[in-house]
């Protein structure tokens, strides 16, 4: 076997496995994934105009009458949009982006390639972590026209972003699964909105969830997006945090820790 320098293919299979170079593979095609949603840019521009309509038509539609007027009840609503900039994001596109990719043949190359077999799935989910984060700052922005102030100071409101950037990371995995489990792209769209509606809506995104129907509390009150909303609402407002960010981490340590292995031996296994 030839040495380092002359850059045989078992060396490079070999510095591929690791963790620096899986992460600077992961980087690269993370900027692929960038690159084409740059061309294509529907998935990301959704993640961003989906929260917005919710947080247009909350305010204005039912703010009066829930918390007496449309500033009071942004301000309530708000940190909520923040978390389902993310968490929808990451529903919605993660593994519709790897199934699509999959279908055509683009993953069948990579796996030729002297990387990381898991890179082209760590790269994707980093990729969406970028989208993640620009769609949360474009909500700030418009929930900033509308009258949004952050009522902690800036490390609470960068504290509130991280969350909901990590939280929306280990949520992806969750379709990234299904989208190299699956053959069917239609498949892993129906699931990301079957599954939009109860996770997102049931919870305290619109109203506080002693004010639900006590079979919508109970589901509401053991739902982690209601943990994550509740943590960015307490990072952004000041409001009671209570044990609502210890258990937006341990609902976000065990999703990962469950979906993304799974995600990767499937992936590995091929379809």
């Amino acid at each position: 076997m030839t040495d380092t320098a002359t850059g045989s293919p078992a060396t490079a299979v070999s510095a591929a496995r690791r963790p620096a170079g899986l992460l600077r593979h992961s980087l690269i095609l993370a900027g692929r994934s960038l690159a084409k949603s740059a061309r294509n840019p529907g998935a990301a521009v959704n993640g961003v105009i989906t929260p917005a309509i919710f947080m247009l038509l909350f305010v204005y539609l039912f703010g009066g009458s829930v918390a007496g007027s449309t500033g009071e009840y942004l301000r309530y609503l708000f940190p909520g949009i923040v978390v389902m900039g993310a968490g929808l994001s990451g529903m919605l596109s993660s593994g519709l982006s790897l199934n699509i990719d999959m279908k055509k043949g683009v993953f069948d190359r990579f796996r030729s390639l002297p990387i990381g077999r898991s890179a082209p799935l760590l790269g994707s989910v980093l990729a969406d972590v970028v989208r993640y984060a620009v769609a949360i700052a474009l909500l700030f922005g418009i929930g900033y026209l509308m009258g949004f102030r952050v009522q902690t100071d800036a490390a609470s409101a960068l504290a509130a972003v991280a969350l909901s950037l990590g939280f929306g990371f280990c949520l992806s995995w969750i379709t990234v699964f299904l989208g190299v489990l699956v053959k069917d792209e239609g498949a892993v769209m129906t699931f990301g909105f079957i599954t939009f509606i109860p996770l997102m809506l049931g919870t305290s995104l619109a109203a506080p969830v002693d004010t639900l129907p006590g079979w919508l509390q109970t589901w509401a009150n053991i739902n982690p997006i209601t943990h994550a909303m509740d943590a960015s609402r307490a990072l952004l407002t000041g409001t009671a945090a209570g044990d609502s960010v210890a258990l937006t981490l341990i609902w976000s340590g065990m999703t990962l820790i469950v979906f993304c292995p799974m995600a990767i031996a499937t992936y590995n296994r091929g379809r």
